[in-house]
């Protein structure tokens, strides 16, 4: 679904952790973190505590993205 660094910029004004539970295709626990330099996102807990926590299905999350 998601991999890799995200843009110094992104990190700055976001400042946030989020974290997904998906159901269906792909599923399981996902994270976009947007508040640690660098920025990170992948399968799995985010490398730190979630500020957003959303639990969806994958189909969901895929539209919601695009």
């Amino acid at each position: 679904v998601i991999q890799g660094a995200m843009s110094e910029e992104y990190v700055r004004t976001t400042q946030g952790v989020f974290q997904f539970e998906l159901s269906g295709d792909e599923g399981g626990t996902w994270y976009i973190d947007l508040k640690t330099p660098g920025g990170s996102a992948g399968f799995g807990k985010p490398p730190v505590t979630a500020d957003v926590f959303m639990s969806m299905s994958s189909a969901d999350f895929v539209k919601m993205f695009t």
